[in-house]
């Protein structure tokens, strides 16, 4: 792709009413634009990167046995009526009304509506355990909207629901989407620490965040810098494992603002591995029991002929926030550059061709390599335009792909000026470029 040909509308400076790193860079290399409010329009390059943060979120789920449907935006008032949340969900939720002058809303989460799926379907205990996921548009009137898509009021957000016969088959569905997260982070480059956490508005007894350090975070987090050592890898999906690990993390204190006991860190972690600091909030699991399916009458039978009604829990992932939570991990500010996770950077190598009016021979030679690059499925953006040398580089570390190649007086025979965004040249040749990001693409 050309940048002359891209919808890549790339600001000089910072926009002023930007005032955390996501939210400006996310302006100013034209990955969003405001339309309202809270509102935003994806544009070519933003959207990219959401859409593969969403495919290695759908795959996490899958690999559990999640199976995936998709809800409305729009929902009956009835529902929420029946679970007793409508009137206390709050000012958050948008209230409308169709011509019948019948009430609908635009939900700000599902678990009403996906009980009424479940309990219309699933009749006995034989049929569960059931995960059910969706990934779609949400809405919450947020009385202040700010900091661009990190606290807006739409928002693309993957929501899973289960369904259990008891509290233990239920806590086993639980520590599977733990497990999911987990890995879910680690493959989009964020250490994200699970932290018990309060159950807000969706209601239960057990929650955890999970949380990435970042100085421009709303939650305040106190931790024990040791569960930073903790890895989740390889851990299968067998009830014990899963129960071990959740218990590994559980032994390091780690709590957001609201579940802390300054007693009790200061008792349990030393001082030496006492972390005060903030993050952000990237995912949310809650386990809830009855909470819905008792009010709304989703129950079973079970073996001896008798009803109960099922157990279950909710599991969030922001993936739109999450474009925004990567880019606070990784910009370099003071420096300008942005490198994307290879996972989900909108390309994977920026060529910068040193392009002169009456010599189009570094172009053709651009052309050449992208076409073996293409060959090897590797997405490379072309910067065709006939800008001076370091304002190419610049916009090129703004855009943010892992790995520039460059093509200009050093560029000889079949050696190439490639390089790792932010670091130093070398000279390869094409095959063993390819080979590199391969590997690496492949390893994510």
């Amino acid at each position: 792709m050309y940048i002359s040909q891209s919808f890549i509308p790339i600001l000089k400076n910072n926009p002023s009413e930007a005032k955390i790193k996501s939210h400006q860079l996310m302006l100013r290399v034209g990955m969003i634009k405001q339309s309202s409010a809270g509102i935003y329009s994806w544009l070519p390059l933003g959207f990219k990167v959401m859409k593969k943060i969403e495919k290695i979120v759908r795959e996490e789920q899958n690999k559990i046995g999640a199976q995936e449907i998709l809800m409305p935006t729009i929902q009956s008032s009835e529902i929420w009526k029946e679970s007793g949340r409508y009137e206390d969900y709050g000012e958050e939720m948008l209230r409308i009304k169709d011509r019948q002058n019948r009430e609908m809303l635009y939900g700000p989460t599902n678990e009403e509506l996906v009980t009424d799926i479940f309990r219309a379907s699933v009749k006995s205990y034989k049929s569960l355990p059931q995960l059910l996921y969706h990934i779609q548009w949400k809405f919450r009137d947020e009385i202040r909207p700010r900091f661009g898509i990190m606290r807006c009021r739409e928002f693309y957000m993957k929501d899973a629901y289960s369904f259990d016969i008891s509290d233990d088959e239920a806590l086993f569905s639980y520590n599977k989407f733990f497990i999911s997260y987990l890995k879910t982070f680690k493959r989009l480059d964020l250490t994200a620490i699970p932290m018990a956490a309060d159950t807000g508005p969706i209601g239960g007894n057990l929650s955890h965040e999970f949380i990435i350090l970042a100085e421009t975070g709303e939650s305040k987090i106190y931790t024990d810098k040791r569960i930073f050592d903790l890895n989740s890898e390889g851990t299968n999906l067998e009830k014990k494992a899963l129960e071990n690990l959740r218990k590994k993390y559980e032994e390091f204190y780690s709590v957001t603002d609201e579940k802390f006991d300054k007693d009790e860190f200061e008792k349990k972690v030393s001082e030496n591995n006492r972390l005060k600091t903030k993050g952000i909030e990237v995912g949310h699991i809650f386990y809830f029991g009855d909470k819905y399916s008792k009010p709304m009458g989703a129950s079973v039978d079970l073996s001896g002929g008798k009803k109960d009604f099922v157990k279950m829990g909710s599991y969030g992932i922001g993936v739109s926030r999450l474009v925004g939570a990567i880019i606070e991990a990784k910009y370099d500010e003071q420096n300008e550059i942005m490198k994307w996770p290879i996972s989900v950077a909108p390309y994977d190598v920026g060529i910068i061709p040193m392009i002169n009016k009456n010599d189009n021979s570094a172009l053709e030679k651009a052309n050449k390599i992208n076409f073996e690059l293409k060959k090897n499925n590797i997405d490379a953006l072309i910067d065709d335009t006939d800008e001076n040398f370091s304002s190419k580089i610049k916009k090129m570390n703004l855009i943010g792909a892992p790995y520039q190649i460059i093509i200009g007086k050093q560029t000889d025979g079949d050696l190439i000026e490639f390089k790792e965004i932010g670091k130093e040249t070398q000279k390869l040749d094409i095959t063993e470029i390819t080979n590199k990001i391969k590997e690496l693409k492949e390893k994510n």
